[in-house]
């Protein structure tokens, strides 16, 4: 078995908590659904915030929504660089995986545009 990185990313509508909280589970629901993953397979996760969100962790909603009480994660603010996506939410789960396993990235709303 290996690991392996999964990636999406999602725009946020707000910077408020609800916003922070359906965006967070939009993204982990299709990531989840893509990819097949189940909680005890995921080795660690890593939420990105830009700056301009800061009402909420996602690493909660992971918690409390999907059940994800055993999953190490951690959650941070994205590098403030000129001229990128403002209100993204960012997000990379590590995956143990038989070596075959190709992860499928996701990109939602105007995230999609980060992989054109």
């Amino acid at each position: 078995m290996i690991s392996k990185g999964i990636r999406g990313a999602i725009t946020v509508e707000e910077n408020s908590v609800d916003a922070i909280k359906a965006a967070t589970v939009e993204l982990l629901e299709a990531l989840v659904k893509e990819n097949d993953i189940i909680e005890k397979n995921i080795s660690h996760v890593i939420f990105t915030l830009t700056e301009d969100l800061n009402k909420a962790f996602p690493a909660k909603y992971a918690r409390t929504v999907l059940g994800w009480n055993k999953t190490a994660m951690m959650c941070f603010h994205e590098l403030d660089v000129e001229g990128s996506l403002k209100m993204c939410l960012r997000v990379l789960i590590v995956l143990n995986c038989d070596e075959d396993f190709e992860p499928k990235f996701v990109y939602l709303k105007g995230a999609s545009n980060l992989r054109k």
